[in-house]
């Protein structure tokens, strides 16, 4: 096994303190809004085929050299919920704070600065969590098709994390589900790893997910953040 993969394993882990622990990837308002655990798994499923679709491309250009700020604009572009826009954001500055002690020498907030210098307050980074996870992954050598699996494996791990706090289940059988989806992880991998150029990033629609994501927002009674 080779450093790179050891590097995957280590951002794949829930136990990294970046804030993934906060979040359910939306089941929580779903649930809310009637959604059983039994639909977990489709669930998900629509989540790789649409929002974790367009964060792995939006990595992989970036860690393919794309200029960040160009990243950005596509991946904002194709993130209509400011709701999860500004969730991305949070979790992007808790991910860098974490990178930046760990490898100080890759010049990460240099390398982001003013991708958004329109952001308040003045200066503070505002880009999304793919990107700064894309930028990581271009220091360490984490390869497209395992950065892509990564984000999907992340995506479907905090969704299923998620449920087994929300629902009376078997973990055993929450495992199960991830293991399930494994074929439609390595489908995204395939869909997204010979990306470049931010322009040419998948733009598919999810707006149920959006909009349990702004209800979501407004909701004082939660448990995750979103």
């Amino acid at each position: 096994m080779g450093s790179s993969d050891l590097f995957v394993m280590l951002l794949a882990d829930s136990r990294l303190p970046v804030g993934g622990f906060t979040q359910s990837g939306q089941l929580e308002p779903a649930m809310a809004s009637g959604l059983t655990s039994a639909d977990v798994p489709a669930f998900c499923r629509a989540r790789l085929r649409t929002v974790t679709l367009v964060e792995a491309a939006t990595a992989v250009v970036t860690a393919a050299g794309a200029a960040p700020g160009a990243v950005e604009a596509e991946w904002a572009a194709r993130t209509p919920s400011d709701a999860m826009r500004a969730t991305s954001r949070t979790l992007a500055r808790g991910l860098l704070r974490l990178a930046v002690r760990v490898w100080p020498e890759a010049g990460l907030p240099t390398l982001l600065r003013g991708v958004r210098p329109d952001a308040p307050p003045a200066g503070q980074l505002a880009t999304s969590r793919a990107v700064v996870l894309g930028a990581i992954a271009a220091h360490v050598g984490i390869d497209p098709v395992r950065l892509a699996r990564l984000i999907a494996y992340d995506d479907v791990q905090t969704v299923v994390a998620a449920a087994l706090k929300l629902a009376p289940l078997d973990p055993a059988d929450a495992t199960g589900w991830v293991v399930e989806l494994m074929p439609d992880m390595d489908e995204l991998a395939d869909q997204v790893a010979g990306l470049t150029d931010p322009r040419t990033m998948p733009a598919p629609s999810a707006p149920q997910l959006e909009l349990w994501a702004q209800q979501h927002a407004l909701t004082t009674r939660r448990l995750f953040s979103a």
